[in-house]
């Protein structure tokens, strides 16, 4: 069950001003992912990446989130991407890479492998990572055991901080008010539902802020 407090810290950064909070300073992260992070069908400043920049914002731990989002990547799209997005400098990183690994049905070892290409290159001097799961909705029990393994496996190996299921508050919304918080294809979030992706997502970004801060202090 998702807690009111997600749902309300969902609905207020979907209701702010759309504006650019890296104006507020704080540290640059890089953010690797696919299509959710990239804004898939949403309107410019309400897809995930802008919402959850003001989401930490508006709870007084403001960043600047570079979006390298690609609709469509894969994990190994994602190992070639890796070093490129990095160039600008990041004090940080999130990888958010899989689902469409899943959907080609590649297997978990073979996703698990590019993850820790990514996850190398990008924790090199040290960059604090957190890494962003999902819960593969497979009917075939090994196969869905395989790839939950893969995450914190991967988060242990990279130090990483890891969150396992960035679809999980919009899975855990009973079947009747799913549909509010997705697109019309059923798989990718609405304004509504990035905004509740990005309170859910928030507090494992803070603890990324905070281990930057550590590091830099």
């Amino acid at each position: 069950m998702i807690g009111r407090r997600a749902v309300l810290a969902g609905a207020a950064a979907l209701a702010l001003p759309a504006r650019l909070c890296a104006a507020t300073g704080g540290p640059r992260i890089v953010m690797l992912g696919d299509s959710l992070t990239e804004g898939f069908g949403l309107a410019a400043g309400y897809g995930l990446v802008p919402q959850l920049e003001r989401w930490l914002a508006a709870a007084g731990t403001p960043a600047r989130i570079v979006n390298h989002g690609l609709s469509g990547d894969t994990t190994y799209g994602g190992r070639v991407r890796i070093g490129p997005a990095l160039r600008g400098g990041a004090d940080g990183a999130i990888i958010a890479l899989g689902a469409n690994d899943l959907l080609l049905g590649w297997s978990a070892a073979r996703a698990e492998a590019n993850l820790d290409a990514i996850l190398t290159r990008a924790g090199r001097g040290g960059r604090p990572l957190l890494l962003v799961g999902i819960d593969a909705p497979i009917r075939d029990k090994a196969r869905r055991a395989d790839w939950a393994a893969i995450w914190p496996r991967l988060a242990a190996r990279h130090d990483a901080l890891l969150l396992p299921d960035l679809y999980a508050p919009i899975l855990a919304l009973p079947d009747d008010r799913r549909a509010d918080y997705l697109l019309a294809d059923g798989i990718h979030p609405s304004a509504r539902g990035a905004g509740l992706l990005a309170a859910h997502l928030g507090p494992s970004v803070q603890s990324l802020i905070a281990r930057i801060a550590a590091r830099h202090g």
